[in-house]
């Protein structure tokens, strides 16, 4: 799985954006404000990945309870997934 093509993440000013354009634009109209978490997950799926190789790359990145990371990598996958924004 990775995001529709068009996808493209920033930061500015500490602040993290996911903006859609091209394909992706199709499904989002406008931008994403996300936090740390929420932008390493992101930017993972910007190439085809899996859920648990995010959750291994996480457990990399972060020093917290592997169940708490894949909890947390499962929602927000989910809710990427019902807005549409996943190739599956």
């Amino acid at each position: 799985m990775k995001l529709k093509s068009g996808f493209i993440t920033h930061e500015s000013g500490g602040e993290h954006y996911a903006v859609a354009s091209g394909e992706a634009g199709k499904v989002l109209n406008g931008m994403i404000r996300n936090n740390d978490t929420a932008d390493f997950i992101f930017r993972q799926l910007l190439q085809e990945t899996t859920e648990e190789e995010i959750v291994d790359a996480m457990l990399r990145e972060y020093d917290a309870p592997k169940e708490r990371i894949t909890g947390d990598v499962h929602k927000l996958i989910g809710q990427i997934r019902e807005e549409g924004f996943l190739d599956e």
